[in-house]
């Protein structure tokens, strides 16, 4: 079982919880359409990633297998649903925020990622 390397890893990851649900409550408010809220829900939430690791010469986060934009796609779902059956984004925006927090910090503890398609031979 792998452990979280850095406590840069777990404000990087109540980051990209606070920024996902943040864009999604921001296109919410300028009357977006859910996908389109979900969409730039995510894509607020890895822009702060990319630019952190473009800054120290690294390959961003988002480009690896890691779980880093399912997290913020399912923080920012959840925010979307959430105004959708609530009525008020408040607590859609604290669950999202809690889904996506939680699932990229169990994603890095449990050393989870995504497949990656492979050159055919």
């Amino acid at each position: 079982m792998a452990k979280v390397k850095s406590p840069i890893q777990v404000f990087d990851a109540l980051g990209l919880g606070l920024y996902a649900v943040a864009g999604a409550g921001k296109a919410l408010a300028f009357h977006l359409g859910p996908g389109a809220a979900v969409l730039m829900g995510m894509l607020t939430g890895i822009g702060g990633g990319i630019a952190r690791d473009l800054l120290v010469s690294q390959v961003p986060v988002v480009f690896t297998a890691e779980l880093y934009a399912v997290a913020a796609l399912a923080g920012a779902a959840v925010q979307v649903i959430g105004d959708s059956v609530f009525g008020s984004s408040t607590p859609a925006a604290a669950i999202g925020g809690v889904v996506c927090v939680a699932l990229r910090l169990m994603a890095i503890r449990k050393g989870w990622r995504l497949p990656v398609a492979q050159q055919p031979e």
